[in-house]
C-alpha cells in the first residue's frame, strides 16, 4: 500500500492558488484515473483509492489546512501500517522557479510549515515531489500573499499543459516503485 498526500488548504477561497498546486495535481491524477474523492473526517481528509496491479494506492488531500498536513499523514500512516517510505508528499516549493519539479527520497523542511508538521509527525524518510511557484511577483508582494494568490492565465495554462502531466508520471514512477531523486525544467 502507498499513500500519495498533497498539501495545501481547503475551502473555494483557496482554490488556484499557488499553495494549493498540491491538491490541483491529485485533482488532475484522479480525473486520469477516473476515481473521486470522498470526505473521510476520522483521517482529517478527502480520500480517493485506487487499485494498481494488485496495490491499494490512497490519494488524499488533507481538510487540515496546509501547516498542518502532518495529522492527516499519521492518522493515514497509523491506521494503514503504511512504511513512511511508501508516502509521497506534493507541496508548492516558493525557492523553485514556475515549471521546476524535484523529487526528493527524504529531507529536511527548508522553512516549509506544512514540511515541518509533516516531520514532526512522520520523520524525514517519505518522498516529495516539489512544485516550483517562484515568479518575480513573489519579491514584490511577499511570500504569505504570493503563495495565497491565484495564478494568472499564463500560469493556469502551462499548469494544465505541463507541469500536472508530468507530476502524473511521477505519481505513477512512485507507485511502479521507480522513483528517484531528480530534478525537471518545464
Amino acid at each position: 500500500m502507498k499513500i500519495i498526500l498533497a498539501q495545501g488548504n481547503p475551502g473555494s477561497e483557496y482554490e488556484k492558488t499557488r499553495h494549493n498546486v498540491g491538491f490541483l495535481a491529485l485533482d488532475f491524477y484522479t480525473h486520469q484515473k477516473n476515481v473521486q474523492f470522498q470526505p473521510k473526517t476520522k483521517f482529517h481528509a478527502e480520500i480517493a483509492e485506487l487499485n494498481i496491479d494488485g496495490a491499494k494506492i490512497l490519494l488524499a488531500k488533507p481538510t487540515t489546512y496546509y501547516n498542518e498536513t502532518g495529522v492527516t499523514a499519521r492518522a493515514l500512516s497509523d491506521f494503514y501500517k503504511v512504511e513512511v517510505t511508501n508516502i509521497l508528499v506534493i507541496h508548492d516549493d516558493l525557492a523553485l522557479p514556475l515549471g521546476t519539479l524535484r523529487t526528493r527520497e527524504k529531507g529536511s523542511d527548508a522553512g516549509n510549515n506544512g514540511i515541518k508538521s509533516l516531520n514532526a509527525h512522520l520523520g524525514e524518510n517519505y518522498a516529495r515531489i516539489r512544485v516550483g511557484i517562484w515568479n518575480e511577483l513573489a519579491d514584490r508582494v511577499g511570500a504569505t500573499d504570493f503563495v495565497l494568490s491565484r495564478m494568472n492565465t499564463e500560469e493556469q495554462k502551462k499548469l494544465q499543459a505541463d507541469i500536472l502531466p508530468k507530476i502524473s508520471e511521477l505519481i505513477d514512477s512512485f507507485i511502479a516503485g521507480t522513483h528517484a531523486a531528480s530534478s525537471h525544467k518545464l
